[in-house]
């Protein structure tokens, strides 16, 4: 590896918002990318302004109005960023289950075309395949119902991984298999939760995947120790009922457990905080939030995460961190925040 930039070179690129070489394995970004509010730091205003669609969003039994730039934006996106999180594939599948293909797949193909030969993407598997339950309406009220479809490998890898390989090629950078919250009581034994998991990968096609599960009661040492001998990724993230990112560092066993030498680093939200009220808070997305930004948690959370930046290097792993606006109001002034300390660091390390 070549010497480090100057940092001080580093730190102006930080500070308009390109955040491409801070550090060689360091990649910053976003999950999702099409916001308005972010013209004039990412999205030229001349470009753009004129761009804007709206579309009305429903969070905690409010109404909220989303501004939308088109998916051909990505261009600019990647002049700052070096990554991105698409997380839309987590609602539907790539295919319907006739083959035909869905919205998504159109709109993956589009980011394909749009970004540039360097891109490189995080999508999230459907949650149609890796759920044991899923929020639907039972006579007229929602309910979580079991998934028939859980760990269905042959559908996955027909209706989401092969269409996603085929569209991205190479820009495929990682895929998140994020298996959402579920009480103890509701969750297999250890045994069994890891069982599942190592069949289903078992039988998918390879890829370069790094699993979140969200019940902390399921990352025991068995779970860990799974991943290190199938060298599947451990997907870091900063979540309302997950352990803090130093926590979950120690729990798998200071090591990054993935055989593609990369590692995934996810800043959700708040710790402790629920969906709806880190969404209201940082709406409109177009700064940094007080309620989230200026907290003992959001200090704690860039720290952490400027921790592991800092193994990631020692360990020559390359570590995507995707920001998201519910963990601090606005994800290129998180990603800023982020790159600001970790060049803090730098400058006293030589890194």
């Amino acid at each position: 590896m070549s010497p480090p930039r100057p940092v001080d070179e580093r730190r102006a690129e930080a500070e308009r918002y390109d955040l491409r070489r801070i550090h060689p394995v360091i990649h910053y970004g976003s999950a999702s990318d099409r916001y308005a509010a972010w013209i004039d730091q990412v999205y030229p205003r001349d470009v753009w302004a004129g761009e804007v669609t709206t579309r009305r969003k429903s969070v905690g039994g409010q109404s909220y109005e989303e501004r939308l730039l088109p998916v051909a934006s990505v261009e600019d996106y990647f002049e700052h960023f070096g990554v991105l999180e698409i997380d839309s594939t987590y609602y539907r599948p790539l295919l319907e289950e006739t083959g035909k293909p869905s919205p998504g797949l159109f709109s993956l193909e589009h980011y394909a075309d749009a970004a540039p030969a360097s891109a490189r993407f995080v999508l999230k598997a459907p949650q149609q395949f890796v759920a044991r339950r899923l929020r639907r309406k039972v006579d007229g009220r929602w309910a979580y119902v079991d998934n028939p479809d859980f760990m269905d490998a042959e559908g996955f890898a027909r209706r989401f991984l092969i269409p996603a390989q085929q569209k991205l090629g190479v820009k495929l950078a990682a895929v998140v298999l994020e298996q959402p919250y579920e009480r103890a009581a509701d969750s297999p034994p250890s045994e069994a939760f890891v069982g599942e998991w190592a069949r289903f990968l078992d039988a998918v096609p390879e890829a370069p995947y790094h699993v979140e599960v969200r019940s902390s009661h399921q990352l025991t040492a068995r779970y860990f120790e799974w991943l290190s001998n199938a060298e599947v990724g451990f997907c870091f993230s900063h979540w309302q009922w997950l352990p803090p990112i130093v926590d979950q560092w120690r729990m798998a066993g200071e090591r990054f457990t993935s055989a593609t030498g990369t590692a995934l680093l996810r800043l959700i939200q708040p710790r402790d905080m629920p969906f709806d009220e880190s969404w209201r808070l940082a709406y409109p997305f177009e700064q940094a939030a007080p309620g989230l930004s200026d907290t003992t948690g959001a200090r704690r959370m860039v720290d952490e995460a400027t921790a592991l930046c800092f193994q990631a290097v020692e360990a020559g792993v390359v570590l995507d961190v995707i920001g998201n606006n519910r963990a601090w109001g606005n994800t290129p002034d998180l990603d800023r925040a982020l790159a600001l300390r970790f060049l803090e660091f730098a400058e006293r390390r030589g890194a």
